[in-house]
């Protein structure tokens, strides 16, 4: 008998040292509670408490979601849309989150849709639809006032989706789809524009340079003609003695008088003389040396 109360005993120390051994795993945290009442916090790692006498709520102090269900939420120019968000969150005082509030993601959950019709109706259709930046930061803001009280850090709050009713959306997409095409008729209208000045551009530019180029060669014909004539006249000036000159008189007269022509020369001129068109019977008459 005393042999079986023995095991007994030793079972029941050893159940007894089992249950007082307790584990907490990284990224929780627990709270110790002696006969129901608060005692201390547990740090992860091995922690030993009292059996039968305290107990161990553990806490997740990680980072967590709660999904936000969609729902119909009427804007301030009168427009039902449907919106839905997510809520992230984590617990920096696991004594409050326990003893603060009983259920934190059916709280959290109701305290975002209240909240979440309350900003959106605030606002008009295209304001919803373009401040998403300003409804997550101002849900973000509400929520982590009132968490703060729970022991729950709201880090930040996204809106998924904000769904117009469907005859909306067609006249949003009808309104879309003319923009484009008036934006894309007025780049083609400025591509035409453009194309045209730089052709008129390119003309301009061509008739410069072609008139330039007139200019230049007319500048180097004329200065070709002038340095011609130049030398002309100093080979003159040089070669073109008194007997040149008779020649190139008797040249003239071969040429004029070619046709049978008829002239009138002075009976001073000299080339009478060489003509002899005064009516003596020598064909020449020799020029006298002056």
């Amino acid at each position: 008998m005393i042999t079986f109360i023995f095991i007994i005993g030793v079972v029941f120390a050893f159940i007894t040292l089992i249950s007082s051994v307790k584990v907490i795993n990284q990224g929780e945290k627990a709270v110790v509670l002696r006969l129901g009442k608060f005692k201390a916090v547990a740090e992860p790692g091995l922690n030993l408490i009292l059996p039968y006498i305290e107990t161990m709520i553990k806490v997740d102090v990680r980072e967590r979601v709660i999904n936000v269900e969609p729902q119909k939420v009427i804007t301030k120019d009168n427009v039902t849309v449907t919106v839905d968000a997510v809520i992230y969150y984590k617990v920096v005082d696991p004594v409050k989150a326990e003893f603060e509030v009983e259920d934190f993601d059916t709280a959290a959950t109701t305290l975002a849709q209240t909240n979440l019709r309350n900003v959106v109706g605030d606002k008009s259709l295209d304001e919803t639809l373009t401040a998403r930046d300003i409804i997550n930061t101002n849900l973000r803001d509400v929520l982590d006032e009132v968490t703060h009280n729970w022991g729950v850090k709201v880090t930040r709050v996204e809106v998924q989706k904000i769904d117009p009713p469907a005859e909306i959306t067609e006249a949003m997409s009808l309104q879309m789809k003319a923009e484009r095409e008036k934006r894309a008729s007025i780049l083609q209208s400025e591509g035409i524009k453009q194309s045209q000045i730089l052709e008129a551009d390119g003309r301009k530019s061509a008739e410069i340079l072609r008139a330039e180029g007139d200019a230049q060669a007319k500048i180097l014909r004329a200065n070709a003609e002038a340095t011609a004539i130049q030398k002309l006249a100093e080979a003159a000036n040089k070669y073109f003695d008194e007997k040149a000159q008779i020649w190139k008189k008797l040249e003239v007269a071969s040429v004029v008088l070619a046709n049978n022509a008829k002239f009138v020369i002075p009976t001073s001129s000299d080339i009478v003389n060489v003509l002899n068109l005064e009516g003596d019977k020598s064909d020449v008459i020799p020029m006298k040396r002056k």
